[in-house]
């Protein structure tokens, strides 16, 4: 099969749909198809060009409904369990405050803020060159906007394995193992690229790694994979393998950071999300979880001037 024309079940696997939901969406007139010889053909420039399509349409709709309430937020970008646990402690506080948020990961996060499609973005990040995280891609990635870069937490990442740690994973490199079946981060996230430098370090080539091509787009997912035994291993939050009882082995300490612009910043909202992240009534409420540090929360770490 061409590169630039693709099955059935290859734009299934493409998608991480299964063949039925490529039929209904073909029916309902929602992808770009065509049928020659009895088959229906997928050109991959097209696919590529609807999946953007779609993800602004979605982000477009998050924002319509988030102005329908006061003081709403659209977020986008990288995923962490204690954001979820952040926004009911938010809700309890300040039931008029609403944020509509999107896992698109790290980098999709700082595009769709960069295009005025999210007033937030999650992000972490890493630059190799400087060791530093988030702040170093401000210029090129936010041209367009006066940032603001809000830690909100330091956090552990590592590898997730079933308790006992049965295959003996210790370091990254141990992926490559013969009978090892990884689960991977959607391209682009902050996780996916940590990964890759990591390999890259290690000398292993992601194409002898059983399921480096298998996506997941949250770190409860790469956790859920482990614990039911679809995958050996995935690299995820330490709080993830807290609570799924699975074994982890840390990898980084990382920043996580809230990325906006000047302004938005300075919206009532913003701050009651910076206040209750830094209440005491809210860290009480996660310390059971550990793997993460919060010295920092709330601190300005970069603004354009």
């Amino acid at each position: 099969m061409s590169a630039e024309l693709m099955t059935t079940k290859e734009v299934a696997k493409y998608l991480n749909i299964n063949d039925k939901q490529v039929y209904a969406l073909i029916r309902e007139g929602g992808i770009p198809a065509s049928r020659a010889t009895g088959k229906w053909l997928f050109p991959k420039q097209l696919i590529d060009a609807w999946i953007e399509s779609s993800a602004r349409e979605g982000l477009s709709r998050a924002r319509r409904q988030s102005e329908k309430a006061a003081g709403a937020l659209l977020a986008a970008g990288s995923n962490d369990p204690l954001l979820d646990i952040l926004q009911t402690a938010i809700r309890r506080i300040h039931p008029e405050l609403y944020i509509f948020s999107a896992n698109t990961g790290s980098s999709e996060g700082l595009a769709a803020l960069n295009n005025g499609y999210t007033d937030i973005a999650w992000s972490h990040l890493w630059d190799p060159e400087t060791g530093r995280y988030n702040t170093p891609f401000i210029p090129s990635r936010l041209p367009r906007i006066d940032a603001v870069v809000v830690n909100l937490f330091h956090r552990d990442l590592g590898l997730i394995v079933a308790p006992g740690n049965p295959l003996g994973v210790r370091t990254i490199g141990d992926l490559g193992k013969p009978g090892l079946h990884f689960i991977n981060r959607q391209d682009g996230s902050g996780t996916r690229l940590l990964i890759d430098y990591h390999l890259q370090r290690a000398g292993v080539d992601p194409l002898r790694i059983a399921g480096y091509e298998r996506e997941v787009s949250t770190h409860l997912e790469v956790g859920l994979a482990v614990l039911s035994r679809q995958a050996d291993a995935g690299v995820a939050t330490g709080s993830v393998s807290r609570l799924l009882g699975l074994e982890f082995i840390t990898l980084v300490r990382e920043s996580f950071d809230m990325i906006l612009a000047k302004e938005t910043y300075f919206k009532k909202g913003v701050q009651d999300f910076i206040e209750t992240l830094r209440s005491d009534g809210f860290r009480r409420g996660v310390e059971n979880l550990g793997h993460y540090d919060f010295h920092a929360s709330g601190k300005v770490l970069f603004a354009v001037n």
